[in-house]
């Protein structure tokens, strides 16, 4: 395989993590926590009844995906948010906006045709 062959598996196995890390509840509540800025991983499992280690196993999947970058201080341990991996996922996303836009264009102009 090529170069380029293996940057395409490269970039396929990151947006793998990706979506894997958002399909689940919890991740995305800690994700829309971290939009607030850095917080203690403390914080980020007082809203949910786990324990602290099952708490630090979505955190993991986080990490794994480079949608949460941790830092430590001690025995303090900050997460912040991971922008990269969104915008690669959203540029994926773009390639099919405009199949949904005109999808949505077309049902438009139907129900709009139909309504007369």
């Amino acid at each position: 395989m090529h170069a380029s062959g293996l940057e395409k598996d490269d970039r396929a196995a990151r947006l793998d993590r990706v979506f894997h890390a958002l399909a689940n509840r919890t991740r995305r509540a800690m994700l829309a926590r971290l939009i607030e800025g850095p917080t203690m991983v403390t914080e980020l499992a007082a809203p949910h009844a786990m324990s602290l280690p099952s708490v630090s196993k979505h955190l993991r999947v986080l990490e794994q995906a480079g949608l949460v970058e941790r830092t430590v201080s001690g025995r303090v341990h900050t997460c912040s948010l991971g922008t990269a991996p969104l915008q690669a996922m959203d540029e994926w996303l773009s390639h099919y906006r405009g199949f949904w836009d005109e999808t949505l264009e077309s049902l438009a102009g139907y129900v709009e045709t139909d309504a007369d």
